[in-house]
């Protein structure tokens, strides 16, 4: 899992950005919104394969993505904030696979398919198990700044941002690229039920 490295180099500038946005007046929620809407011009620019531009609001997304949080944790990180990121993480997600089919159906459906049938299983599993240990008191030992619990897996936001970054620079590979990574997927969802259930039972 990746995300734990790329935090350690990302907390000073999103920190730094967020400590001025929050006093300009700019909210979480605002910034979660605002990300999510820009982030929804994806869709065009990979229906148009304009890949590159769909990059930018990808990456554009994401960015507001690391500042919602950071700007929480100097608001104070609220259930409702943390809903409503997490909500629009997972819409967004699915929204990159379907624009690279419905851009070349033909090459991209089956592989663009099976990619959101995979994200089915790490969100579900992701949030199943938030839910539980919530309900059992289990603290997340490695992301305690987060509104919920975050399970780790082989597919978190790092790697799916850098599968992301592959679809667009080489479009021609979507197909092989969303297979391989909808099994990696499938890996991550397999674990993560298999120590779930697990810690859970105890």
């Amino acid at each position: 899992m990746l995300d734990r490295f790329c935090i350690k180099i990302l907390k000073t500038p999103l920190e730094t950005s967020a400590t001025k946005l929050h006093n300009c007046g700019v909210s979480a929620n605002q910034v979660t919104l605002f990300g999510f809407l820009i982030g929804c011009l994806t869709l065009p620019a990979l229906i148009t394969e304009h890949y590159l531009l769909a990059l930018f609001f990808i990456l554009f997304n994401r960015l507001c993505d690391g500042l919602d949080g950071a700007i929480a944790r100097i608001e104070g990180i609220t259930d409702a904030g943390g809903f409503l990121d997490i909500s629009l993480d997972f819409l967004f997600y699915s929204l990159v696979p379907f624009g690279f089919i419905l851009a070349n159906p033909e090459q991209n459906a089956i592989a663009g398919a099976l990619l959101i049938f995979s994200f089915i299983g790490t969100g579900s599993s992701f949030l199943a198990f938030a839910i539980m240990a919530s309900k059992q008191g289990i603290e997340n030992p490695v992301y305690k700044h987060k509104s919920l619990y975050y399970m780790s897996g082989l597919t978190e936001g790092t790697e799916t941002i850098g599968c992301f970054v592959l679809f667009c620079l080489i479009p021609q590979h979507f197909a092989t690229i969303a297979y391989i990574f909808a099994a990696a997927c499938w890996f991550t969802t397999f674990t993560r039920i298999y120590s779930g259930f697990n810690t859970l039972k105890k």
